[in-house]
């Protein structure tokens, strides 16, 4: 899955920085050894002169064979490495990766070791490592769900409301490189809005593709970091949010309301539509309040562009707290 520019410049700098500790590995041994067995050096050297001698028959035109020399002055420095108690690939090339050579690469395809360093990287810029360890497909529960009181407006239970969410969130993940779409959960506080958006966050970064995940301070915090000095620095680089597989923006509508704030939220809802990059938002407002609070513009775009999931209960960490205070 595509990697922006910079998430690749910085995992290609990583194997720089490993084959440089490598070649120093290596020099090390190398000069280890030649200090242990200076005779190493004479047969190295030897060999050099050999192969240069072979080149030039064969370009001469000259049959002589340098084969067999080669071969002897070769096994000659194997055994000189096992009489000094090394393996006799002591000073070959060192490669943390035997695969790809620390290249990233085998025949233009990703090493499998690449991939490891760039979902590594996308749980590092998505701010969702260690959240999604904790909160994913695995571990959700419906357990917290009530199955009994029928909601009058959609005639379901809480229970059976989020079946049918969950439902959506699957698909979601399932078809997200083959159908472009965008989810909009509402909905009180509690009821497992984030905790969904960390399910589908970890099943894609799983499948390694790009997500940044911010709440709504964090997200309009970024643009004023990048257009005002006394804002101070934002670890997250804005241009990224247009760039980015999946943006997550977690409980819009808790953000101070302004024409900064509605311009810039507009631009990247309109600008990931017209890219077709996908969009999560969660917001704790109903869609009255989200048509009063934002622009016509940015509204009349969530209701023609977003699945909207209504998700409805009891609140669920109050549930656990009570559940921990009485276990």
């Amino acid at each position: 899955m595509p990697l922006t520019n910079a998430q690749h410049d910085a995992i290609m700098r990583i194997y720089d920085g490993i084959r440089t500790h490598n070649r120093h590995i290596q020099e090390q041994r190398y000069n280890e050894i030649v200090s242990l067995i200076p005779e190493y050096q004479n047969i190295e050297n030897e060999i050099i002169s050999v192969s240069m001698q072979a080149a030039k028959a064969r370009i001469s035109g000259n049959s002589q064979d340098y084969t067999s020399l080669l071969k002897s002055l070769n096994d000659q420095k194997a055994n000189l490495l096992i009489s000094a108690g090394k393996p006799a690939d002591y000073l070959d090339p060192v490669y943390t990766c035997t695969q790809c050579h620390d290249t990233g690469y085998i025949n233009s395809r990703k090493c499998s070791c690449f991939n490891k360093k760039a979902i590594d990287l996308i749980y590092k810029d998505s701010n969702l490592k260690n959240i999604t360890e904790n909160e994913n497909f695995d571990t959700f529960s419906y357990n917290w769900y009530n199955n009994i009181d029928v909601d009058p407006a959609t005639g379901l239970t809480p229970y059976n409301n989020m079946q049918k969410v969950v439902s959506i969130c699957h698909d979601f993940v399932d078809n997200f490189d083959k159908n472009f779409s965008n989810l909009l959960f509402i909905g009180q506080t509690g009821v497992g809005k984030t905790f969904l958006s960390n399910c589908i966050a970890k099943a894609l970064m799983d499948s390694y593709h790009s997500i940044i995940y911010l709440t709504a301070g964090e997200f309009f915090d970024s643009f004023k970091s990048g257009d005002f000095k006394e804002y101070g620095n934002s670890k997250f680089d804005t241009s990224f949010f247009t760039e980015c597989d999946l943006l997550i923006i977690d409980d819009l509508g808790t953000e101070n309301s302004s024409s900064y704030n509605l311009s810039n939220l507009f631009y990247i809802i309109n600008e990931r539509l017209l890219r077709k990059k996908s969009v999560i938002i969660s917001s704790n407002l109903d869609m009255p309040d989200i048509e009063s609070r934002y622009s016509q513009r940015i509204f009349s775009r969530l209701v023609s562009a977003y699945s909207i999931l209504r998700i409805f209960g009891d609140d669920i960490r109050c549930m656990k707290k009570l559940s921990a205070k009485n276990s």
